[in-house]
């Protein structure tokens, strides 16, 4: 019997085929999906930040985009994933305030997609698909076994990438 494994705001979890890993809420915060397509090995983080240096002394590594998607690679090869294997999907980054503006406060969303980016390029994985954008919350399901993603949104058809 497979089992959905839940991830909270500014956590990470890796799971094996055939159970799922799911998210929920995702505003401006970015879901990235991890798998190994061989060993069927993946994992899912629910970051907040773009970047761990903006804040002193904190420990929670899930929450920025640079030290999360680096430690959910670390978990994800202890597992038994090969590095060199491992893709990514990712979903949300919404600008959910109506207001348009450059300040950068409000841009979070936009800074979370592109600090997303920009860690899994410097790490040599490539990005297969995402969702992201736009101004509306996301809740998210990823399948290792299959590399499915499934974005939910309220008053949206389901998709998957």
């Amino acid at each position: 019997m497979s089992e959905v494994i839940k991830v909270g705001m500014a956590d990470l979890k890796v799971c094996v085929s055939p159970d799922s890993i799911t998210t929920l809420g995702l505003g401006s915060c970015v879901g990235i999906a991890l798998r190994d397509p061989v060993t069927k090995i993946g994992g899912l983080a629910h970051i907040m930040l773009p970047d761990s240096t903006a804040i002193r002394n904190n420990s929670n590594i899930p929450k920025f985009a640079d030290t999360g998607i680096e430690e959910l690679v670390r978990q994800i090869v202890a597992r038994g994933a090969n590095r060199s294997r491992l893709v990514a999907k990712i979903a949300g980054g919404a600008q959910m305030f109506a207001f348009q503006t450059k300040s950068e406060m409000v841009r979070i969303g936009e800074r979370n997609v592109e600090a997303s980016k920009k860690k899994l390029k410097e790490l040599g994985i490539r990005i297969l698909a995402e969702d992201t954008g736009k101004d509306y919350g996301r809740t998210v399901i990823f399948y290792p076994e299959t590399g499915d993603f499934v974005i939910k949104a309220v008053g949206r058809s389901q998709t998957v990438i």
